[in-house]
C-alpha cells in the first residue's frame, strides 16, 4: 500500500513492460474480434514526469528519455506502438506526461473492447476512477489484484489480456507471482498473461522460471532486460515478463527489440538480454 509508481514512472522497467504490452494489443488488433485486457496493478493510469516525485528520482532519463533518439529501422517499426500510445496520452493531458499500462492499453481499445483496472490503493483508486469511468470502454475497481485476477477471469469476450505487475514490496512475491499465474492459467487456458518481474535476486527468477518450464501447461515465453550485471542483490539491475500464450512472432519480435534495448539502456557499459521458450508443446 505504500508504493507510489510516481517516483519511477518511465524507467527502463516501464520501457520494457510498456513496449511488450504494446505489442501484444496490437496482435490482438489484428482480429476483428473484442478482446478484453485486464491491468491487476493499475496505479494512477498515467503520471507527470515534471511533477517532484519524478524529478526527485529521475529515473525516466535512463529509461524513456533515452529513446529519444531513434533506432534503426527493423527496431522503430516494432516500437511504433508503444511510441504512438505515449504520443496519444500525451496529446489527451499534456507534453510531459507518460503513461502507465491503463493508459497504454485505452490507446488500443476499439469501440466492442474493454478494459478493467484494477487498483487497492484507495486515493489512487478514486484518481483512477476519476480518469477512465467516464470511458464507457473502460472500468475501475478498487480491489485486491491478486484476488482480482482469479475473478475477473475467463471474460466474456473470450479473447484477452492480463496484466500482473505488483509492486513486490512483500517478501515471497516471486513465489505468489508464480502460483496465481498457474493458477490463472489453468482457469483461462487461451488467455495471454503477462506477469512482470523486478531482477535483483537472481536466483529467485531462475527458480519462478524452472517452476513455470516444469508446470505451465500452454506455451511461454521469458524475456528479460538487464541494465547491470545481476550480482548485487540490493540493486534493480533488471526486469522481465513471462508471456503466456504469445502473439504469433512475438519471440521473434523480442529478439531484435531486446538487444537494442539493451544496448541503448545499459548502465555502467553493461547491458544483457534473455528470450527464452517455458514450456514449449512443440517437444511433446
Amino acid at each position: 500500500m505504500n508504493y507510489r509508481h510516481a517516483f519511477h514512472a518511465g524507467n527502463h522497467a516501464d520501457v520494457l513492460k510498456h513496449l511488450v504490452l504494446a505489442r501484444v494489443l496490437a496482435h490482438l488488433c489484428l482480429k476483428d474480434k473484442p478482446f478484453r485486457a485486464l491491468d491487476a496493478f493499475a496505479g494512477l493510469g498515467f503520471y507527470d514526469l515534471e511533477a517532484d516525485e519524478a524529478r526527485r528520482t529521475g529515473e525516466w532519463h535512463e529509461g524513456w528519455g533515452r529513446l529519444a533518439e531513434p533506432f534503426p529501422e527493423p527496431v522503430e517499426a516494432l516500437l511504433a506502438p508503444y511510441r504512438a500510445a505515449v504520443e496519444a496520452t500525451r496529446e489527451r493531458y499534456g507534453p510531459s506526461v507518460y503513461p502507465g499500462s491503463p493508459a497504454v492499453i485505452r490507446e488500443f481499445l476499439r469501440p466492442s473492447d474493454r478494459g478493467v483496472f484494477v487498483e487497492l490503493h484507495p486515493e489512487d483508486a478514486a484518481v483512477l476512477k476519476e480518469r477512465y469511468n467516464s470511458d464507457s470502454r473502460t472500468k475501475v475497481l478498487q480491489l485486491d489484484g491478486w484476488t482480482a485476477v482469479n475473478a475477473q477471469i475467463p471474460p466474456p469476450e473470450r479473447r484477452g489480456l492480463v496484466l500482473i505487475d505488483p509492486p513486490y514490496e512483500v517478501p515471497g512475491e516471486v513465489e505468489r507471482l508464480g502460483a496465481h499465474l498457474l493458477k490463472a492459467v489453468a482457469k483461462w487456458p487461451t488467455g495471454i498473461f503477462l506477469a512482470w518481474y523486478p531482477i535483483k535476486d537472481a536466483a529467485s527468477i531462475d527458480r519462478l522460471a524452472a517452476e513455470l518450464d516444469a508446470r505451465l501447461p500452454r506455451p511461454a515465453l521469458r524475456l528479460d532486460l538487464l541494465i547491470a550485471r545481476p550480482d548485487d542483490p540490493t540493486r534493480l539491475s533488471g526486469s522481465g515478463l513471462v508471456v503466456v500464450n504469445p502473439p504469433w512472432r512475438l519471440a521473434e519480435e523480442a529478439l531484435v527489440f531486446l538487444p537494442a534495448l539493451a544496448g541503448r539502456l545499459a548502465q555502467g557499459g553493461y547491458g544483457g538480454f534473455r528470450c527464452d521458450p517455458l514450456a514449449d508443446q512443440t517437444s511433446s
